[in-house]
């Protein structure tokens, strides 16, 4: 099993191996730019190299780029939709030249045009990526959302509905956060509440088609619509919740990836208790 978090680029995306191994990753997400800026330097040829260079001289590996949130593929705005597609484009383009295989995003907001709408819209919004990105390998996982306003994504039958609308299904996968579902309502507290839920996200979905979960507690209570994430353990989804989760089979190829809060000391003891909780074949027997 493979466990991470999100670490910093602050110096250039080469660092980000390094910081890595500062939080005791296996693997790591990043941004490759500022997040929350349009604006895109080009990455240096020098740059690339050091990148995988260090990948290789750590032995931890950048699973995936999380995309600025500014991106909305679901937006009604002609002007602002493009603009998302073509940052959107960039942020593809950056993970291919770095040899990172996953680009997690947000599905999007219909701002107020209604789900229907919002979701082919979204469906449309990869489709004219994909087209412009054939020969790329870089595939999108389409994150799972709290639902928060009027953001999409925040049932498994949505993230399954966009993913049909696509041509090219098979550059689509999907990317589950612990908080979010929690927060959409979908239980992980109980025996039969995880079971249930992971049995809906495995023929809704594909388990299989699960390339990242981000590991998030929650502070909110079940069903609350609101994105915040707490330690793990320390949330409203508890400790059960967690040790169900990584000691799921179902999820055994998925990386575990942490986007708590307090930077690479939390990270460490994070991911010590998310590691102290996976039960071996011995002791399962």
């Amino acid at each position: 099993m493979r466990f991470g978090a999100h670490v910093s680029i602050s110096g250039g995306v080469s660092h980000a191996p390094a910081n890595g191994v500062a939080a005791g990753c296996d693997v790591v997400q990043i941004f490759t730019k500022n997040q929350m800026q349009w604006k895109v330097r080009e990455l240096p040829a020098a740059e690339i190299a050091r990148f995988a260079a260090e990948q290789e001289r750590t032995g931890v590996q950048v699973v995936c780029v999380h995309a600025s949130y500014l991106i909305n593929l679901g937006g009604p705005d002609a002007g602002k939709l493009e603009r998302s597609r073509s940052n959107f484009i960039v942020e593809m383009t950056r993970a291919d030249v770095l040899g990172i295989p996953y680009l997690v995003v947000h599905p999007g907001s219909h701002m107020g045009e209604g789900e229907s709408i919002g979701l082919t819209r979204i469906a449309e919004s990869l489709d004219y990526v994909f087209e412009r990105t054939e020969d790329q390998k870089v595939k999108v996982l389409l994150e799972s959302t709290a639902g928060q306003g009027d953001n999409l994504g925040y049932t498994f039958e949505q993230l399954a509905t966009i993913k049909a609308k696509v041509k090219n299904r098979d550059r689509v996968g999907f990317c589950i956060d612990t908080c979010h579902i929690f927060a959409a309502g979908y239980e992980l507290r109980t025996d039969s509440g995880y079971r249930a839920t992971m049995t809906e996200l495995d023929e809704m979905l594909g388990a299989d088609q699960v390339g990242v979960i981000h590991c998030n507690d929650s502070q909110r209570e079940l069903g609350r619509r609101r994105d915040r994430h707490a330690h793990i353990g320390e949330g409203h989804i508890g400790i059960e919740g967690f040790r169900r989760l990584v000691n799921d089979d179902r999820f055994r190829k998925a990386s575990f990836v942490l986007e708590t809060p307090g930077g690479p000391e939390k990270d460490i003891e994070n991911l010590e208790v998310l590691r102290g909780l996976v039960v071996s074949q011995r002791e399962a027997l």
